[in-house]
């Protein structure tokens, strides 16, 4: 049986072995690496631009050409926290040079555990398994030109899509059924870093000390969502109050349809 790689003790544990970051990346990014050290709950000293953010998994390369950041997303997500990260990590740069150059490439990859909530800009809903920001200038043509470099990938199981690749695929069945399937999960352990993953987040090779602080944290965010859930009722029922109506009470609060009745 695997641990859930939805909390965040098994997740970090999976993700922080060299191993299975080595080839993740390879398979998410298509890039080799060698990595020194692997920070969890990274931040930066003094804060960047006022802003005290922490950052799930920090690594950088032994040349020091390339940062990748990991971050885990339970349930309190948006893109624009996430966009802020990632130029929060190139901002750093400038802060330790002389100049304005920006040696490092930074990567970073946000793992989405559950779907969606978010909207476009033309109200349609974001549904896709892979999503990235590539920030390199295009001509008029669009045609593309290599500059930066940086690059920040969303993934979110939730949403398969076939033309995804299959070295892509792997890591999102194995994060998905570590979910939904953590009994029989199936999973593609050829891959030797969903291999590695497998075996350190066994439940039988889990700690007492790594299964009781998975327990906490499971516990914490269960009542945060309770605690979350119970606001969203009291704003919902003050809407309705007021007249509003069920769609807009719905687009405000997240809540379902079945609890917007039961407020009657």
């Amino acid at each position: 049986m695997l641990g859930n790689l939805d909390n965040e003790v098994i997740f970090k544990k999976a993700f922080t072995d060299k191993i299975v970051f080595k080839q993740f990346v390879k398979d998410i990014l298509e890039i080799d690496v060698e990595i020194d050290t692997i920070e969890t709950e990274k931040k930066f000293n003094p804060k960047i631009g006022h802003i005290d953010f922490e950052l799930d998994i920090f690594a950088e390369t032994i040349d020091k050409r390339v940062v990748i950041e990991i971050q885990k997303v339970e349930y309190d997500h948006n893109f624009d926290r996430f966009l802020h990260y990632f130029f929060m990590v190139i901002a750093e740069q400038q802060r330790r040079s002389a100049e304005y150059g920006i040696e490092q490439i930074v990567y970073m990859i946000v793992v989405l555990t559950a779907p969606y909530s978010i909207n476009q800009k033309n109200g349609k809903p974001v549904k896709d398994e892979f999503l990235m920001v590539n920030i390199n200038p295009k001509t008029f043509k669009g045609e593309e030109r290599d500059i930066y470099g940086h690059q920040f990938v969303c993934l979110n199981p939730n949403h398969p899509d076939k033309e995804t690749p299959k070295r892509i695929r792997d890591w999102l069945d194995l994060i998905y059924q570590s979910i939904h399937s953590p009994e029989r999960p199936n999973v593609n352990e050829s891959n030797e870093g969903i291999k590695r993953v497998v075996d350190l987040i066994s439940f039988e090779d889990l700690s007492p000390v790594e299964l009781a602080e998975a327990k906490k944290k499971e516990s914490t965010k269960v009542a945060s969502l309770k605690m979350k859930r119970s606001v969203a009722l009291e704003i919902a029922q003050n809407l309705k109050n007021i007249g509003m109506s069920d769609d807009d009470i719905l687009k405000v609060t997240g809540l379902t349809e079945i609890e917007i009745k039961y407020l009657e």
